[in-house]
């Protein structure tokens, strides 16, 4: 049976754009280089800290001021990562009944692991037991290692749980654990995006409500 759900955050719990286009374009305005739009940074997210700085400067990791960006991001972000950043709207009460109907709950994600555990008290503490972000002592996604890490600390396995994401990583990350993944569409990515890196049409979700009654159906059929 399914009794564990393993959630990406940014795009998937949080709308967190806002402050990453911030952060990234306080890097731009500090090195004299032209501002992102949120839009672009959409597009670059997904891979953690040094790959969207990467795809953020002239150059990428060529350029010769490269790391000394990348931690200039890092201080900013650390500062302002709760400026303008809140749960999808439906989320806390999926949470709410997630935890009502005796799910466990871990978040995984390429964000810097102190951003996350912050953002993980701030937001979802009482329902999200465990909270792991990138660190130098574990792989990032979309390698499995945060998932694995996660069922541990949570006393389960893969063949009960279920792992909840917006992107085309979620989709590679829950692809090497093996897990059953959940795609939503509320967040970073299209459907057709979704679609094009694999996504299965009954496999995605077009809000908390309809994640909810997902998951019933799923313990249904278990």
């Amino acid at each position: 049976m399914i009794d564990t759900v393993i959630f990406d955050l940014d795009g998937t719990l949080l709308n967190t754009l806002e402050d990453l286009t911030d952060s990234v374009n306080y890097v731009m305005a500090q090195y004299g280089l032209s501002a992102h739009t949120i839009e672009e940074i959409r597009s670059f997210v997904g891979n953690g800290a040094a790959k969207l700085i990467e795809r953020s400067v002239p150059q990428g990791r060529q350029n010769p001021l490269y790391e000394e960006m990348l931690e200039t991001f890092r201080g900013h972000y650390a500062a302002h990562c709760e400026d303008k950043v809140a749960p999808y709207e439906g989320v806390m009460e999926l949470l709410a009944s997630l935890q009502k109907e005796g799910y466990r709950m871990a978040i995984v994600s390429n964000k810097p692991d102190k951003a996350v555990k912050l953002l993980k008290d701030k937001f979802f503490q009482g329902y999200v037991e465990e909270a792991i972000g990138e660190n130098a002592q574990i792989q990032r996604k979309p390698a499995p290692d945060m998932v694995y890490r996660a069922l541990e600390e949570l006393s389960s396995d893969a063949s009960h749980a279920v792992y909840v994401g917006d992107s085309e990583v979620d989709l590679q990350t829950a692809g090497n654990v093996p897990m059953k993944c959940i795609s939503v569409t509320w967040g970073f990515r299209t459907v057709e995006q979704l679609t094009a890196a694999g996504a299965a049409q009954e496999h995605m979700v077009k809000s908390p409500q309809e994640l909810i009654s997902y998951l019933v159906r799923l313990r249904q059929e278990g």
